[in-house]
């Protein structure tokens, strides 16, 4: 069995036909029998930490969570520097978060119910893998835009009743964020916590609007004399 790393150029690995195990594992394989080079993250090694996000055959994938088969190619996570190999810069990470107001900012005196825990409970969830930004076409050509998981978290915190000042978070969104998101559902396919950042970004959309914002792109469009006439001209 061979698989495909991308480093600085294409290396090909080999395995015994039985090997059986995580793409995660086959790198702990390689690392310490056979390229002590190769250069990889992992950390808790059961899919909740998230660190070990790489681009498997196109598609982003937790390699501790994936199972390795042969004639797969193994890229690092696009749209983000590439340190060496397969880790790749994540110092956009904090920035973009704070950007988009994605943490309690002040907190409410309100009594907490079990449904209140439950609207956040699947936003909570993300574990920062980054593999929503590595599949992101926006971010690709925009680095400014906010992103798949900070827009989530802002809207985890919108529906977080401790948060007191959501028009804040709401406001922090509108440039860069929840109007330029193509609303393609690449973040969605890719996300291993079944998080799905697209129906996210139209929920801040409709909080938006609710804080009295419209779609810009709309009004351009309005204004450049494609507007609905009602006379039929």
């Amino acid at each position: 069995m061979k698989i495909e790393i991308q480093r600085e150029e294409k290396v090909n690995y080999t395995f015994d036909e039985f090997f059986d195990e995580t793409l995660l594992q086959a790198f702990i394989e390689i690392k310490t029998k056979q390229d002590p080079t190769l250069n990889f993250r992992c950390g808790c090694k059961s899919g909740v930490c998230g660190s070990c996000a790489v681009v498997v055959n196109g598609v982003e994938k937790l390699a501790c969570k994936t199972r390795v088969k042969d004639g797969d190619k193994i890229e690092p996570l696009r749209n983000a520097k590439v340190i060496r190999d397969l880790v790749v810069d994540l110092e956009y990470e904090e920035t973009k978060l704070k950007n988009a107001q994605g943490f309690l900012e002040q907190k409410s005196n309100k009594q907490i119910t079990t449904k209140d825990e439950k609207a956040i409970d699947t936003q909570s969830n993300c574990i920062l893998c980054q593999s929503c930004y590595s599949s992101c076409p926006v971010f690709e050509v925009n680095p400014e835009f906010l992103g798949p998981y900070a827009l989530t978290r802002t809207l985890r915190y919108v529906n977080d009743i401790k948060e007191e000042n959501i028009k804040t978070k709401i406001d922090a969104v509108q440039q860069n964020g929840v109007w330029d998101c193509t609303l393609c559902g690449n973040c969605t396919m890719v996300c291993p916590q079944m998080i799905d950042p697209k129906m996210d970004i139209m929920q801040l959309r409709n909080k938006s609007i609710q804080f009295g914002y419209s779609d810009p792109n709309m009004m351009n469009f309005n204004s450049g004399g494609f507007g609905f006439d009602p006379n039929g001209f």
